[in-house]
């Protein structure tokens, strides 16, 4: 089969797109409003982007859903230019689940779900104190996209925060907490297991062959 986005019919139940683009991690993005308040949301639309300086993206699209209101983590962030990114274990899946409903502004997120607030050490925003990493992040760039309130922002890592008990002979052992990614539709993947791969060493350069 082949279709066009927003021009053919892909004759699906649901259209495929995000279930080809899969596993994505998942960006649990704290943030905070002038005044203080937090809000906590889950974003599948999440990755890293560069390493030097560390930076990652997350992307937002549209408005709350069923309503007209726009989403309280790009308003937050359009104001103070923190966030921090949370990884998402299989073990806190349901709390993460229960920060993606549509809450009016001003709701605590933390306290719906029942999580934990840690102060952070360079930015405003809290991070989740139950997760097993989190990345304290300034804004980089937001970089508007099609679509109502829809945008990427782009954030350099100034903090990193690891729990101990995820490593393991000095390497974070993914094993251990076994982070969360989305697929299609409404289904997720925790990493089990894991398996290794060294690049090719750098080839040599073939001698011309005399004439």
């Amino acid at each position: 089969m082949f279709y066009r986005p927003g021009l053919d019919s892909h004759g699906l139940p649901h259209d495929p797109f995000k279930a080809l683009v899969a596993p994505r991690p998942i960006g649990w993005i704290s943030s905070a409003d002038s005044s203080g308040g937090a809000n906590l949301a889950p974003y599948s639309f999440f990755n890293a982007v560069s390493e030097k300086p560390p930076m990652v993206m997350y992307c937002t699209m549209g408005l709350k859903l069923g309503g007209e209101e726009r989403k309280d983590t790009l308003a937050n962030i359009r104001e103070t230019g923190e966030f921090v990114a949370n990884i998402v274990p299989l073990a806190l899946r349901d709390a993460m689940n229960l920060t993606s409903g549509p809450y009016p502004a001003g709701e605590d997120e933390f306290e719906i779900a029942g999580l934990t607030k840690a102060a952070s050490r360079l930015v405003a925003p809290p991070r989740v104190a139950e997760a097993p990493a989190a990345l304290e992040c300034r804004v980089w760039k937001i970089v508007d996209l099609p679509g109502p309130s829809s945008a990427m922002v782009i954030g350099e890592v100034v903090g990193v925060f690891v729990d101990e008990n995820v490593l393991r002979d000095g390497l974070v052992d993914v094993t251990l907490y076994q982070p969360l990614s989305r697929l299609g539709y409404k289904h997720y993947a925790a990493v089990r297991e894991v398996f290794s791969l060294s690049r090719p060493g750098p080839f040599e350069k073939k001698q011309p062959k005399d004439e």
